[in-house]
């Protein structure tokens, strides 16, 4: 099992919050789960530690819809950082709207990041999964 220095966690939902930081403290050898509750407070935190010079996260897991800032809103602004490591983002919802797909293949054709859209709830399989490093 390869060691992941950061993740990140970004949903407004405490509940499932909790359920990722059990799934990922329990699936993945993880240095440290930092989560926000909007992809503003993300946005700001993760150029910041750019900024500084300090380590970003290689796995981001991502609602799509939440306040002040959604998800797509993030990725809009997330891609035009200037980060060359090709960054996990695991969009995490439990959308049906066929938009939200649309919009998944939109982002995940327009940045070198690897996206990817998974369905919620997510079990111990897929964090597996998609915690892989790229």
């Amino acid at each position: 099992m390869t060691k992941i220095s950061d993740i990140t966690i970004i949903d407004d939902d405490a509940i499932t919050v909790f359920g990722l930081r059990k799934l990922i403290s329990r699936t993945v050898d993880c240095e440290s789960i930092i989560s926000y509750g909007n992809g503003l407070l993300a946005y700001d935190g993760i150029k910041k530690r750019l900024e500084q010079k300090e380590r970003i996260p290689q796995i981001i897991f991502l609602d799509i819809n939440m306040p002040i800032m959604d998800g797509w809103e993030f990725l809009e602004v997330f891609i035009k950082l200037p980060i060359s490591d090709k960054i996990r983002i695991n969009i995490v919802t439990s959308s049906i709207d066929p938009f939200d797909k649309k919009q998944w293949d939109f982002y995940k054709n327009k940045s070198h990041h690897l996206i990817t859209f998974n369905q919620k709830p997510i079990d111990w399989d897929k964090i597996a999964e998609i915690t892989k490093i790229v």
